[in-house]
């Protein structure tokens, strides 16, 4: 089995002392594993940085045994952000989501168009709220809809609550206003802590799996 793909890198780890097993989630092939020979290597090794936008070319005896990859950079998005921690914590906590949620080689085109998208916008002065809204789209894509007609306004607190699966959640009115700018790191904050639970009690729980340590940072920058 060959096939050459786009995609980001999710995840690496050491294989031996000279290569490593990564994840890449591809546009055409889904969630995918595979070893790179002399992927430790010093001269490779700047291409495997987590969130990188890569072209990987897999060679597979079968279907049914992990193959290899022979991979090209194609666009370096984690060196743009070393200097801008909550960009850089914002990359790794959406590639670890992925690599837990995502099923290994399922197509999810939408999913994949999302956060390619996304991830180019990590630039703009409003990229924080554009990723919590890809947060929402991931746990839509994923099967768990929230209709926002159902909600009613908190006084107390100038925000919103919403009742899904009778539990009640707060959330900031950025959800219900598309062209809001200039978000308050009150409501950032706020929006965070919703898709998270939202993420933990629909997905995380449910498959006993543990929530992803950079994305808890990425919150608690905004505390």
């Amino acid at each position: 089995m060959n096939w050459k793909d786009e995609g980001y890198l999710l995840h690496k780890t050491n294989f031996d002392e000279n290569s490593i097993i990564i994840e890449v989630f591809t546009q055409n092939h889904g969630k995918y594993s595979g070893v790179v020979y002399g992927g430790s290597s010093r001269k490779l090794k700047k291409i495997f940085q987590i969130g990188n936008k890569i072209l990987v070319n897999l060679v597979s005896k079968s279907n049914n045994r992990m193959g290899y990859f022979n991979v090209e950079l194609l666009n370096p998005i984690s060196p743009l952000f070393f200097d801008d921690k909550k960009r850089s914590i914002a990359v790794l906590s959406a590639s670890t989501i992925l690599k837990i949620l995502l099923p290994e080689r399922q197509i999810n085109i939408k999913v994949y168009d999302s956060f390619n998208q996304m991830i180019n916008q990590l630039n703009t002065p409003n990229w924080i709220k554009l990723y919590i809204l890809w947060e929402l789209s991931l746990i839509k894509e994923l099967g768990f809809e929230i209709n926002f007609d159902n909600y009613r306004a908190n006084p107390k607190k100038n925000n919103f609550i919403i009742e899904v699966n009778d539990n009640f959640y707060e959330f900031p009115k950025l959800f219900l206003n598309p062209y809001q700018i200039n978000l308050s790191n009150i409501e950032i904050r706020m929006g965070l802590e919703f898709t998270k639970k939202l993420l933990i009690q629909n997905f995380i729980l449910p498959n006993k799996l543990k929530f992803p340590l950079p994305r808890n940072i990425l919150e608690k920058y905004y505390s």
